[in-house]
């Protein structure tokens, strides 16, 4: 799927695939949603790590429009540490409940869609991001951070569920 190049398709695009893993996940059980799966996974836990990574993006975006060093992914870590990244986030949040995982989602993409509505086509996609160090605009990172995370959950979770059949 070629990425949103506007703001009407990246509104259209992220509440699309939202909805669409807000749907799918909306009945499934407390006990299927905790259940481990492989790399000591959740589904609790995929949700919960996409609803961080709208909090890491809305963070790298207010950092770099104040001139703030912008860590990516996160201060201590580089791109080649995701698997220890994301190994310690689903420590840290292994407290965290079902419902909880699932308000966090909602309460991010509440303040992402925020975001994007009060941008300008020209402030979304024209030039890099501020503080990024990258081609990439403020649009495409927030596709990756929503819509593109979106995607890949439901995938993870349409997985999950034909597992569990």
């Amino acid at each position: 799927m070629p990425a949103a190049t506007n703001k009407t398709d990246l509104l259209a695009v992220t509440q699309k695939e939202f909805s669409k893993l807000q749907t799918l996940i909306a009945n499934i059980p407390d006990e299927q949603a905790k259940r481990k799966r492989e790399e000591d996974t959740s589904i609790k836990d995929v949700i919960a790590h996409r609803a961080h990574w709208i909090e890491l993006f809305l963070g790298w975006y207010r950092d770099g429009q104040a001139g703030h060093e912008v860590f990516f992914p996160a201060e201590g870590y580089k791109w080649n540490d995701l698997k220890i990244y994301n190994a310690q986030l689903r420590a840290d949040q292994a407290g965290l409940g079902w419902h909880e995982a699932k308000d966090a989602l909602e309460q991010g993409q509440f303040r992402l869609m925020q975001l994007i509505e009060d941008m300008s086509d020209t402030q979304l996609y024209v030039g890099p991001m501020k503080g990024a160090n990258s081609a990439w605009t403020t649009g495409r990172w927030a596709e990756a951070a929503g819509a593109s995370h979106y995607r890949s959950a439901a995938k993870w979770v349409r997985a999950c569920k034909r597992a569990d059949a």
